[in-house]
Formats: C-alpha cells, structure tokens, sequence
C-alpha cells in the first residue's frame, strides 16, 4: 500500500515557507507500514489542483491533501478533490451550526464565507477538528475500479497532527494490511560517491526487495537502506542484514550506521581514550571548532583553540615561526603541521590540528590555487597530514576541510 502526500498553498512555492507538515506524515505512515511514494506541492490554483488530485487518486492508494480547507476564496482543496473525484459537494449543517456556536461562545460574528469549511465530499466522513474550525474528511471510494482512500487535513501543523493522530491513525491501521517498514543509514567519510557506489552496488543488487538510496554531499556519503515486512522484526533483520555486508566491504570508511554525525563520532572517541583535542585553523575559520561545539558535552573533550587567519596571528596564537611562514608560505605543508604540533602544546592537548587552505574565492595563484587545503593531525608520537584540491565554492571548500579535519582525527583515534 501505497500513499502520496499533496501540500497545498502558493505561499509554499516561495523561498519564504517551507512544507514541514510531509515530513510528519511521512514519518507516521511508515510506522504503519505506508510507503511514501510521492510528495507535491501545488498552488491555490483550481486547474492544478484537479490534475494533481486526478494523478494521485489514480496512482495510489491514499491521497492525502494537506491546506486549502478554510474560508477564503483560494481554498480550493475540497471544489478541485470534489472535480477530480466526480462527486458532488455536500454542505454540513450540522458543522455550520457548530461554527456558529463556536463564534458566539467568543463574542464574535462568524462571516458567511465560514460556511465554506462545511463543504463535504458526498460520501465523505467528518474528522472533527479540535483546534479550529477547518474538519478535515476521510472518503473511501473508487477510482476505475481501484479501492482508495481520499483523506483531507487542515494545514496549520498544530491542526493537523492532533487530528490525524486522533482520528486518522485508527482508519488506517484497521485498513492497511499488516506491515512494517525498518530502516538503516550507513555514512562515510572522504570516499568518493563513485567509488563507493561502484564497491557496494554489487552487494545492494542482490536485494531488490531492499530500497537502497546513496546520498553524497561535501566529504560524505550516505546509504539509506529501507525494507517493507511482516513484522517489525523481519523488516529490521533484512536491513541490519544489507548493513553488515555493506560495511564489510567499505571497512573503516564508514563512521556511522545508527545515524550519529561525524563530530558525534569524534566526540565518542576522544572520551573512550580519555583525550583531549584543540584546533588551529585558517582557511575554515573556526569551521572544525563550531562542528564539534554543536554536540552537547563536548567540553569533556575540547579545550578550544585559535582561528588564525593572518600570519601574524599564526605566529602570535599557534607560534609558527615567521621564517617558516616567508620560505614555505601559510598555505603548506609545514605551516599545517606546526599548526596542529602547536596548538597541542600550547593547550595542552592530547591531539592537536591543523587545517589551512585557500577557500576563495580569490587568493589563488597557479602554485597554490582555491581549493587546495593542507590539513594535519598529530597526538605527539605520529602525524598525519594531507593535501587536497577541493571543488566548489567557499563554503563548500571549508566544509569538505573541516570534513577532512575531523575524519583524520576519528582515524588517529581508531
């Protein structure tokens, strides 16, 4: 069984709003063993609700339609489900009488156009709405000769989730056959989308009843492994199953697979060594240091450090000798080493890092241009440190360096 999800509202077209209502529905279908399969969002447009409405009626199971029930003329959610669907409009007036009741309890004067919210698809069941005046509706019908289930919500979120848990979640459990859907997110550090894919796609392969989605962005690489059930306990089996074969072949390049992020990971490590971390950085402009304060605790395991953007600075905070810098240049080799050897020193670390780099846009030369990124770890008995050309823009360059910084100190930990 399938469903798909209709966010109804022009204000949703624009960069101003964002429909937060799916992720919701999303998350309480799938425990009732609903896959997703669609997600639209549509204008206050009747013509584009129609064709919206008739796509989904017809491809799934449950269409379920998210705004556009109140009052205004742009709410046209039940006049475009009413035409897709070939049934009339029915007005409640029972709900009207409600309404007027509900105005009167307030002192107020309820508009005429209120009555519009007691509009119901013939054949339709009322969801009550507790916390406005809006009831959503719940119709099972047909559509050429397929069973569906049309179902409509009140957008405002604080709406919207207390009446589909009241009166939704009940419907569907008793409709929906038994079934359960278990996921697993595995995650990588520094290994390219290709070479990834091109390692572990024979293994996800042999498993089509599995849905395998990879997921790539700035140093990392994610597989979202999905499975549909029986029971819970089948559908958790099969993923955890893929999940074990998947990180036999990825090996150490894999930091998670309960969905913790990279600096969580670090954090876990330094407190099972009892070690202390401090940072230098340049390039990332504190990047490393804010992505391990975001987690909470972390002061068990970070002392701080400096953002050491000039060379006076470097000189001044992480004691990198002038000569050093006016030979080999702040973006080198030996100037990311001294950084992280340094600032370990200085702060009395454990582990120390170094990370400078040119994040552009200007300040490229032909000899050091954007992109490249000298990042160095040392805990005082060994060090490590890389060179890399990392694509894209500034922010982009500073997220793939602080990336690279925190995956080298997860791996000296290991």
């Amino acid at each position: 069984m399938i469903a798909e999800i209709i966010a109804v509202g022009s204000e949703m077209l624009t960069p101003s709003r964002q429909d937060t209502n799916s992720l919701f529905l999303t998350s309480r279908l799938n425990e009732l063993g609903i896959s997703v399969a669609f997600k639209t969002i549509v204008g206050d447009n009747r013509e584009h609700l129609i064709s919206v409405a008739r796509t989904a009626i017809g491809r799934s199971d449950i269409s379920i339609y998210m705004g556009g029930l109140g009052p205004t003329e742009d709410d046209l959610t039940r006049e475009a489900v009413a035409d897709a669907l070939g049934v009339e409009l029915k007005r409640d007036h029972e709900i009207v009488t409600a309404m007027y009741k509900r105005f009167a309890e307030r002192r107020l004067q309820m508009p005429e156009n209120n009555a519009r919210q007691a509009d119901m698809l013939r054949g339709a069941t009322v969801l009550p709405n507790l916390r406005g005046t809006a009831p959503g509706q719940w119709l099972e019908t047909e559509f050429e000769g397929k069973p569906r289930v049309v179902i409509l919500l009140p957008g405002p979120p604080h709406e919207l989730q207390a009446l589909w848990e009241k009166q939704c979640v009940p419907r569907l459990r008793a409709l929906a056959p038994a079934a359960a859907i278990a996921t697993r997110v595995l995650k990588t550090a520094m290994l390219p989308e290709s070479a990834a894919d091109a390692r572990t796609a024979p293994i996800y392969k042999k498993y089509p009843e599995i849905e395998t989605t990879v997921l790539s962005g700035q140093g990392q690489v994610e597989f979202h492994l999905r499975a549909t059930a029986a029971t819970p306990e089948e559908a958790q089996a099969a993923v955890d199953g893929l999940a074990g074969e998947l990180e036999d072949e990825l090996g150490d390049a894999v930091f998670s697979s309960t969905g913790e992020s990279l600096e969580e990971i670090v954090g876990y490590y330094l407190q099972m060594r009892n070690a202390k971390l401090a940072v230098a950085e340049s390039c990332t402009g504190g990047l490393v240091a804010e992505r391990i304060t975001s987690v909470p605790g972390s002061s068990r395991y970070f002392l701080g450090g400096a953002v050491v953007y000039s060379n006076d600075l470097k000189t001044l905070f992480a004691d990198v000798p002038p000569l050093m810098l006016e030979a080999h240049g702040a973006v080198s080799k030996e100037v990311a080493v001294a950084l992280a050897e340094n600032i370990r020193e200085i702060c009395n670390a454990d582990i120390g890092v170094g990370v400078t780099g040119v994040a552009g846009p200007g300040g490229g030369t032909e000899e050091r241009p954007v992109g490249l990124v000298w990042v160095a770890v040392t805990n005082g008995q060994k060090q490590e440190v890389v060179q890399r050309r990392f694509p894209g823009d500034r922010e982009r360059i500073r997220r793939w360096a602080s990336q690279q910084a925190l995956d080298m100190v997860r791996r000296m930990l290991m």
